[in-house]
């Protein structure tokens, strides 16, 4: 996705928006977002909320892409928020203008598949993390895959994201 990101820079079609503050909102629920989104720095959330709670789906941080994925792909407005965590510089590419890049070269096509098949398997083992692994596990594998997220992220906010209480995490850290 580098090859991408310096070919949308080249091409100028990166926007830079004004930086978030800590817990502004870059897109809330029921807003149409057909935007792919680059973290420059800082740190985003996607999440949802039911009647009870947040929560948290995904994350992005330094050099990630971030996107209402649902909206992106249906063009229909989303379920979902994306917030700043902490003070976040990002830059964004509406779909028409990175489509277009895309299908302009059959490299990028073969990039940009590749990077949506990557997040359909990152789904897909978080959806079998969630409902077959113990919190400890679901701890652990997280720890190794992404470490740099205990850095970046708010505890609260990973506990969110491992369904369980910022408690239950705060214990298995210590132990």
């Amino acid at each position: 996705m580098d090859e991408i990101y310096n070919k949308i820079e080249a091409e100028g079609l990166w926007e830079d928006l004004p930086t978030l503050s800590r817990n502004e909102f870059l897109k809330v629920k029921g807003s149409k977002d057909t935007s792919l989104y680059f973290v420059v720095e800082g740190c985003l959330r996607i999440f949802v909320e039911d009647e009870f709670e947040e929560k948290t789906i995904r994350f992005g941080y330094f050099h990630n892409y971030i996107a209402a994925l649902d909206s992106f792909i249906s063009e229909q407005p989303s379920e979902y928020y994306i917030q700043a965590l902490k003070k976040t510089t990002v830059r964004k590419i509406g779909k028409k203008n990175l489509m277009k890049l895309i299908y302009s070269d059959e490299k990028y096509v073969h990039f940009w598949i590749e990077a949506l098949e990557q997040l359909v398997f990152q789904q897909l083992e978080r959806e079998k993390d969630i409902l077959t692994s113990s919190p400890r596990e679901r701890y652990l594998r997280v720890l190794k895959r992404s470490p740099i997220l205990f850095q970046e992220v708010p505890h609260k906010y990973i506990a969110s994201y491992l369904r369980m209480t910022p408690e239950t995490l705060s214990r298995m850290k210590k132990s």
